[in-house]
């Protein structure tokens, strides 16, 4: 298992796949303003993502929904600043992906902000979107299982794929994101077992929250690694590392390690 410090150097796209070969696992976590992006950076986090988790956490929605592009692109732009090693990721917001013409034009706003990929959730359509932008020089992280922007459809924040056929179709929409140009793919509640057939069936790497020990890597959402009430249920999946490492820089570094050596998530922090 490869337990080493992070390299020095900064992290590019193709990087991503090398370190899933060598069996390093990726550590990641938000962050939405310079000094919080700093603090990760110094501490080891590998990819930053801005997440459209800002309209929960630091704008007091309910939901993602809300969250705009030129919201999105002002904390990329802080976050941007902060760093100079981790890859910085940038969310697509809900319905800026709905057409390839409408995620180019976010997409764009958002790597000139800064970011170096984007994410956005789901397969089906989205493909089309995937293809569009990988063929524009824009790297793209996909997001399946539970999708946050589905909120609506889905009736909540629940675990995917539990039955057979969803758990069969999942796999096959982790591999389609993947041949359709994804470098990096996060995997949202679902089962751990789930989880590990789909790492196992891709060369990118996977990156779980809530999906249990055997992805490639391991996000969580800041507020949530620090405990601070954000006025949401808290998940499952959910560590305070805070308490365990006794500042925020101790909390990050204490998370990193624990990605690094497989002890995090544990089967507490995990969906069967």
């Amino acid at each position: 298992m490869y337990t080493s410090t992070p390299a020095e150097k900064p992290w590019t796209v193709p990087m991503l796949a090398q370190a899933k070969r060598d069996g390093r696992r990726l550590v990641m976590l938000t962050a939405y303003d310079a000094s919080f992006a700093r603090t990760l950076d110094t501490a080891g986090t590998d990819l930053i993502l801005v997440g459209d988790s800002l309209g929960m956490v630091v704008q007091g929605h309910g939901s993602t929904l809300p969250v705009t592009v030129e919201a999105t692109a002002y904390h990329v732009t802080c976050v941007a600043r902060g760093l100079s090693r981790a890859l910085l990721i940038a969310d697509l917001p809900f319905q800026s992906d709905a057409t390839p013409e409408r995620a180019l034009d976010a997409a764009t706003t958002l790597l000139q902000a800064g970011a170096a990929m984007v994410k956005l959730e789901g397969a089906g359509h989205k493909l089309e979107v995937i293809r569009f932008l990988v063929e524009r020089e824009i790297p793209v992280c996909a997001h399946l299982g539970l999708t946050p922007q589905s909120v609506l459809r889905l009736g909540g924040y629940k675990v995917q794929g539990r039955d057979d056929a969803a758990a069969e179709k999942l796999r096959q929409d982790a591999r389609a994101v993947a041949a359709a140009g994804a470098d990096l793919l996060v995997l949202e509640c679902v089962p751990s077992s789930l989880a590990q057939a789909v790492t196992a069936d891709l060369e990118i790497p996977t990156i779980g929250i809530g999906a249990g020990p055997h992805c490639d890597g391991q996000v969580l959402v800041l507020h949530d690694l620090l405990g601070v009430n954000s006025g949401h249920r808290r998940p499952k999946f959910v560590k305070d590392f805070l308490a365990q490492g006794g500042s925020i820089e101790g909390a990050v570094r204490s998370f990193a390690k624990d990605v690094r050596d497989g002890s995090f998530p544990d089967a507490q922090h995990s969906y069967d």
